[in-house]
């Protein structure tokens, strides 16, 4: 959806920046980076420095940035939708009524940001762009450091690797990106596994993924 997206706004001086931020490091994004083919950029953080930096916890999140490098959308989900909390773990399938509202999500999502990049609208006011921004808390900028350490060590010393990627969660528990990425690095699929699953459930009335404050959501 992002190169069709990019393809409409080809004239319009607009860029989609991809990151992957998989901390199994590039040979493990690439392949999916070369299979969409996409012309516009695409980076792989292994670190999750760009989450560090804006603030972003789970993925797919976008930040809407103007042309003069001003935030005009702080870190929100890009079209994703929780329907699929309800999805039939045997089959891994969605309702039929689920599955389309969560296409059209996406397309309202889409639609928003070409709103934007040719009109201006649902850009934010400096001042509630900064209100809206997640806070930089100790213990969020600990748990970041604490991440990258671990991902540092995985291949030098794979225990003290897991100490520091189990205390990043312990301190930053909102961010599903370094749990996930934590348990990918235990073993591939995990993240998607039972435990996630537990976790998910565990929130019971609380969003994955908050919809963002935009029309069709």
């Amino acid at each position: 959806m992002w190169q069709s997206l990019f393809d409409s706004l080809a004239d319009e001086n607009f860029m989609v920046v991809a990151v992957a931020m998989d901390s199994r490091g590039p040979d493990a994004a690439r392949p999916w980076i070369d299979a969409a083919s996409p012309t516009y950029w695409s980076l792989i953080d292994p670190e999750h420095r760009v989450a560090a930096l804006y603030g972003m916890v789970n993925v797919p999140q976008a930040v809407w940035i103007d042309e003069e490098g001003t935030i005009v959308r702080p870190p929100e989900t890009a079209g994703s939708t929780d329907h699929f909390r309800r999805m039939d773990l045997a089959t891994r399938t969605m309702a039929q009524d689920d599955a389309a509202a969560r296409i059209a999500a996406r397309v309202a999502y889409m639609d928003a940001v070409r709103a934007w990049v040719r009109t201006g609208a649902h850009a934010l006011p400096g001042d509630a762009a900064r209100a809206a921004l997640p806070a930089l808390t100790d213990d969020s900028a600990l748990a970041h450091a604490h991440f990258r350490l671990g991902v540092w060590l995985r291949d030098r010393d794979p225990a003290a690797a897991t100490r520091h990627l189990t205390e990043a969660s312990r301190l930053h528990p909102t961010s599903w990106n370094m749990w996930r990425q934590t348990a990918d690095l235990e073993q591939v699929g995990k993240s998607g596994g039972p435990e996630f699953w537990a976790r998910v459930q565990a929130l019971g009335d609380k969003a994955y993924y908050p919809p963002p404050d935009l029309p069709g959501f």
